[in-house]
């Protein structure tokens, strides 16, 4: 299991044991959310890359939100 987490404009992904893996963001560039790795050398189990391609999926889609801060 999974666990994303919402920080300000991200989603921390956060592993069973605890461990944040990296965070999702909205990349206005490419208009799509990425998700970019906490450290390189972490190697993402195939259920941890299968999660965070689902999330990333729903979120590009509309499926799931992203909530973010407004600082007015």
């Amino acid at each position: 299991m999974m666990l994303f987490l919402p920080s300000q404009d991200e989603l921390d992904c956060i592993n069973d044991d605890g461990r944040i893996l990296g965070k999702i963001r909205f990349d206005g560039s490419k208009g799509e959310h990425i998700f970019n790795s906490a450290d390189d050398a972490i190697s993402l189990s195939s259920t941890e890359k299968a999660s965070i391609a689902q999330r990333l999926a729903g979120l590009d889609s509309g499926r799931f939100s992203m909530p973010t801060q407004d600082d007015d």
